[in-house]
């Protein structure tokens, strides 16, 4: 693992954001990390890591692949919110439990989780992340919170658990009842801000998003949502998979960080392209089509962000343009297109990033 991550285009955050990118990985790493360049003006910054919780707001970027493939460099989409020490999980694609660990935001700390939608390259490690939190000694509850379907996917995890924890249950002695510990709540979708939960730290409402459209919601009862998580010194807001979305903008007024997917333009194209194709050949509700009509291009994270009067971008859930030859998609290319309609920070996500 890189002990190096890219904070932003200029090599430093805003300092009225008073945000600092580090990476958390182990100390050995960390001595070794430097500054680099990538021929685009976008520096690395890291630090030791510190022992003992951090005081203040943190943002852990866990997974910033799109969609639901499998690849070694990126983990499905995941984010902490980690506030005076305490995490808040949002989504849970695959490969999120083995970041918790890398990130060492820990995965037995994880009591309360939000999910943004229901795909599962936002759900895929749920199953694992409640087993194993109740093998290795978790004694307190753990609560999901997500758009319909949320309850039933815990109750689901509870199946998929059961005679694991009924081997140990009577092979070990364990004495706690998954079945009381771990809960599932449905949020209504709404084109208003609606509350999902309070504590001391944090409060979380939520909006729904265009990344379902009106001819497949008019067929199920699932509602795709952006969150926006307010902590007493920072607004964090997630759109979520969405399209360019009104509701988004409007619930991200204002806020200091603005983590928003974003899909190369040319990627779009050929989804709708083949999206044409696939209609001509008898299925018009085909991939190619939800993907081309309910991701985020850079021309609509610009706008989001620009109604909203964010004062950061963090782009994640990235959808990349294609290689050429042997020289990857650059990250300054999204970063570029976004400033087309955008004048803020942008920081292009990476696994593992902290702001």
């Amino acid at each position: 693992m890189s002990g190096t991550r890219p904070v932003t285009r200029r090599g430093v955050l805003s300092q009225a954001l008073a945000l600092t990118a580090v990476t958390l990985v182990p100390t050995a790493l960390s001595r070794r990390a430097a500054a680099q360049d990538n021929g685009g003006g976008i520096a690395t910054v890291t630090i030791p890591n510190q022992r003992g919780p951090r005081p203040g707001t943190w943002l852990v970027l866990l997974g910033t692949r799109a969609g639901p493939g499998i690849d070694l460099a990126h983990g499905q989409t995941a984010s902490a919110v980690v506030v005076d020490g305490r995490p808040y999980l949002v989504d849970c694609g695959y490969g999120t439990l083995r970041q918790l660990v890398a990130s060492h935001v820990g995965y037995q700390q994880i009591s309360t989780i939000f999910f943004t939608h229901l795909h599962d390259d936002h759900t895929g490690d749920l199953p694992a992340l409640l087993s194993y939190q109740w093998t290795n000694g978790k004694t307190t509850a753990t609560d999901a919170y997500g758009p319909f379907g949320t309850s039933r996917l815990v109750t689901a995890c509870l199946a998929v658990i059961r005679d694991n924890v009924e081997i140990r249950t009577a092979d070990e002695g364990r004495t706690v009842d998954a079945n009381a510990q771990f809960h599932g709540h449905d949020v209504a979708a709404s084109d208003a801000p609606v509350p999902v939960f309070k504590d001391d730290r944090i409060t979380v409402t939520a909006i729904e998003n265009t990344h379902y459209p009106a001819r497949s919601k008019a067929k199920m009862m699932h509602r795709s949502l952006a969150l926006r998580v307010q902590t007493k010194d920072r607004s964090i807001v997630f759109a979520g998979d969405t399209a360019y979305s009104a509701n988004v903008a409007k619930l991200a007024r204002e806020a200091d960080v603005f983590v928003c997917e974003i899909a190369d333009a040319g990627m779009l194209e050929q989804m709708e392209e083949r999206a044409k194709q696939a209609a001509a050949a008898g299925n018009p509700n085909n991939i190619y089509r939800h993907v081309a009509e309910t991701h985020s291009s850079p021309a609509d994270v610009a706008r989001m962000a620009s109604e909203a009067n964010v004062k950061l971008v963090v782009l994640n859930h990235q959808l990349a343009g294609p290689t050429v030859g042997n020289v990857a998609y650059p990250a300054t290319a999204f970063i570029d297109a976004v400033r087309k309609g955008y004048t803020g920070e942008v920081v292009v996500g990476q696994d593992l990033m902290v702001l």
